[in-house]
Parts: C-alpha cells; structure tokens; sequence
C-alpha cells in the first residue's frame, strides 16, 4: 500500500473518530440536561480532537505529505472540530477562565477537567487499537516500534515553550474577535489562523497549544521529562491564554476607553501534519 493508500486509511480513521464523537454528542443532547450533557460533550469533543492528533501525527511523521496537502487537512480537520464541538473547550485553560470570568464554580470547572483527562486517555488507547489491526503501512511501521514517538521538541525547551505560548495566543485572539466576522467566516477564520500556528511552530514545538492535547499526544514520547513537558506544553499555553486575555479585554479598553470583548468561538488545537 503506497502512501495514497495510507492517507486513505488515516481519513477513514478520522471520519471513524469524529462519527463515534459525534454519536455521542447527539445522545446527550437528547437524553441528558444539565453538567451532565455538558460533560459528556466535553469528553466526546475532547476525544475526537485527541484521536485525530494521534493519527495526524502519525501520518505526518512517518509518511509525511506535500506542504499544500498537509495544511489543507489541517485546516480541514480544524474546521470539522469546530463546527461539531458544539461549544466544549477541549482545554483546562477554557475550564479555568470560565471559573476566573463567573461563569463557572470551580468544581464544575474540575469535573470538566477530569472527563478531558480521561478523553484524552481514552483516544490513547483508541489509536493503539487502530493502529494494532496493521490497516496500513504506517500502521504496521508504528506496530513494529511498539507504538514509541520520538522527541517531539525540535529546538531548546525555551524556545519550544515560547512557541507554545505565541500560538496559543494567536489562536485565542483569533477567536476573541471571530465576533466581528459574519457567522458564517467565523470558523474559516479561526481554522486559517490555527492552520497558520500550525505551520509556523509545528518544527519546533508540534504546534499542540493545548494541555490536555500534549498529555494525549506529546507525554507518551521520549526525549524530555514528564515536568519539561510541563513546562512546554502546559505553562506556555496557559501564559499566552492569559496574556491574551489581560492585552485584549484589560489593557487595551483601560487605554482607550472602550468595551471589552470576550471569545464567541470554542478555540481548537491541531497536530501539524506536514
């Protein structure tokens, strides 16, 4: 199977996890109400964006794709998670600011965090069990290693946890002001401004700009400590979530005298796959 029959095999996993996410989704909706559908929604949302990094990643490492091609099925990927998330944050840091805005008590905020947690764990052992049954080449070279993914780093930590920080506040200002843009471009936009982060850091950092994203994808890999990780893929995302927010509704409408504005979008965080 060459590397068109592997580029198959991965949509069809893709497709495969955002369809049992999706299923998910659509029986909360109708039988549950309250923290608990919402929780449900997280998980399932935070699932199908931790399984489709799995694959993406693989593919994109061992089987790595023309540049216009890859950023396409970023963009692609990024643009069906945000049109079926149907508000879940798939992140820590959107659980603790909605605790910081009022919007949430802090143990609502903590049970969210838990059911990422163990989506996220859950789209570990989804892809192991995919890439067991050997449906393609890729899948089969992965079996061979035994699952292992090499350092994902690819500069120093500082630099890495800077790229974490910058993407993950572009990505939040993108979603910020996506008010400002007709409904119908908002998810356009915030999908080109993370397939953008995606092309830009993904040498250095994997361009993940999302804690419970990296503890999936990232941890599992060799070459650092569990607290290097830490430090790249989860204070540099919180520190550009934060800086954001404090530039864009503190410090600038102190200055100027204006309205804060708060984020209309669910932000989300791709694999690069290039």
């Amino acid at each position: 199977m060459g590397d068109v029959g592997d580029v198959c095999v991965s949509l069809a996993v893709l497709a495969a996890a955002v369809l049992l996410s999706e299923a998910a989704r659509a029986a909360a909706a109708r039988l549950l109400s309250g923290a608990h559908r919402t929780r449900v929604l997280e998980a399932a949302s935070t699932f199908q964006l931790c399984c489709c990094a799995h694959e993406l990643k693989l593919l994109g490492e061992a089987a790595p794709l023309a540049a216009p091609l890859g950023l396409g099925l970023t963009y692609a990927v990024a643009l069906v998670h945000l049109e079926t998330f149907r508000g879940a944050t798939c992140s820590p840091v959107g659980a603790a600011e909605s605790v910081l805005r009022g919007d949430s008590g802090a143990a609502a905020a903590a049970a969210l965090v838990a059911c990422q947690f163990a989506a996220a764990v859950a789209a570990q052992l989804f892809a192991s069990a995919v890439w067991s049954l050997g449906l393609s080449e890729v899948h089969l070279r992965h079996r061979g290693f035994g699952f292992r993914c090499s350092d994902p780093v690819g500069g120093t930590l500082a630099q890495a946890a800077a790229v974490e920080l910058g993407c993950a506040f572009a990505v939040q200002a993108a979603a910020t002001h996506a008010r400002g843009l007709d409904e119908k471009l908002r998810a356009h936009f915030v999908a080109a401004v993370v397939t953008a982060a995606v092309y830009a850091g993904g040498g250095i950092s994997g361009a993940i700009f999302n804690p419970v994203l990296a503890f999936s994808v990232q941890f599992p890999c060799s070459g650092h400590t569990y607290l290097e990780y830490c430090f790249v893929y989860w204070l540099g995302p919180v520190l550009g979530v934060a800086g954001c927010v404090l530039l864009f509704e503190k410090l600038i409408p102190f200055l100027c005298g204006t309205t804060p504005v708060g984020p209309d979008v669910p932000v989300v965080h791709k694999q690069k796959t290039h």
